[in-house]
């Protein structure tokens, strides 16, 4: 399913701190397939603030922390499933070390789909320490910038200091190496967009970590997703939304 030649080819870049952006992930007919078969299952709500952190968005386990098949297999695509497939191969995890210069092969990863809806976003933040290296994954089949959705690669926590901006499109994906100055966001999806932004987490984490997005004793009520869950907690959204636009 992924071009590994197109992770193995990539470059680090050095500025504003170690992250790559990595497009063609796939051939236009796996493109097309997984754009169209996104999952819209097994989703929880989330939302709230973490010190640096505001962030409005549904959220859906592929493979669940050191996992070696996806979760809800049923559910799932034979697409789908092919790419949690890949994501746990021996060749993705090689290919993944060669690129940021650290070895993967061994270490626990958890995958984990996204949607954001109209009214959703995630502030600007650094990843916990536990993250090692996260690639995120995007499954738009078109998108207009303009909606908001891309994910800024910040030179500080201002959402206003971009450094450079990725689209949502199917094929693209960054390559995030966690600092103490990896700063990065999601823009707010605008009212009145049409399509949910869609993207796909692969987090590998330190030794002896536990999952922060599916603790084991977090119980979430899971649901197909939500056309706007930004409307659940509108107090909450706009006490948000104005943190957010004051920066």
């Amino acid at each position: 399913m992924i071009d590994i030649s197109q992770i193995e080819n990539a470059t680090i870049a050095a500025i504003p701190y170690e992250w790559a952006f990595i497009d063609q992930l796939f051939t236009d007919e796996i493109r097309k397939k997984l754009s169209k078969e996104y999952p819209m299952d097994h989703y929880k709500s989330v939302n709230g603030y973490e010190g640096e952190k505001t962030y409005v968005y549904e959220c859906r386990n592929l493979i669940a922390m050191g996992a070696k098949t996806a979760s809800f297999p049923a559910e799932l695509t034979k697409s789908w499933l092919d790419l949690a497939l890949d994501l746990n191969s021996p060749e993705y995890r090689a290919a993944m070390s060669k690129l940021c210069k650290r070895d993967l092969s061994s270490v626990a990863i958890e995958v984990n789909l996204f949607h954001y809806s109209p009214g959703t976003w995630m502030g600007p933040h650094v990843d916990l320490k536990d993250k090692i290296v996260t690639h995120v994954l995007y499954f738009n089949d078109t998108w207009d910038d303009a909606q908001g959705g891309c994910i800024s690669i910040l030179n500080s926590s201002d959402p206003k200091d971009v450094f450079t901006r990725v689209s949502p499109i199917t094929g693209n994906s960054v390559l995030l190496v966690r600092s103490n100055h990896s700063w990065h966001a999601v823009e707010p999806v605008k009212k009145g967009t049409k399509e949910s932004r869609r993207s796909m987490t692969v987090t590998f984490y330190h030794p002896g970590s536990i999952s922060t997005m599916w603790p084991p004793d977090d119980i979430p009520q899971l649901h197909p997703v939500s056309s706007e869950p930004a409307n659940k907690g509108n107090n909450f959204i706009k006490k948000i939304i104005t943190r957010f636009s004051s920066k």
